[in-house]
């Protein structure tokens, strides 16, 4: 084999490496934004009177273990609408969990 085929298929695996990685990562926080959801109704935080404090919602610099995508999730859910955040700090949901497609 050439050197030059060796480079394209070397490439190919790398860009096909990459976007697994980020299908494996969006699969990992699609998971944790359904753990943040499922605590919310469990604690029935549905609105900002019986909101609750989530406390993995700030990722910790020294938390020695595997990656928590929990603090990514209540990000993306915030932003999307799904949940939100009161002055205190505290979380409740805005939409239920069958909207959401979780």
């Amino acid at each position: 084999m050439s050197e030059t085929v060796q480079i394209i298929i070397g490439i190919i695996l790398l860009v096909g490496v990459y976007i697994l990685t980020q299908m494996v990562v969006g699969y990992r926080i699609k998971r944790a934004a359904r753990g943040v959801v499922r605590d919310l109704e469990f604690k029935k935080a549905y609105n900002p009177e019986s909101a609750i404090e989530l406390p993995y919602a700030k990722s910790n610099l020294f938390r020695i273990g595997l990656r928590d995508f929990r603090p990514k999730a209540v990000a993306a859910l915030v932003q999307a609408g799904a949940i939100a955040q009161t002055a205190a700090g505290r979380y409740f949901l805005t939409k239920r969990s069958k909207e959401l497609n979780l």
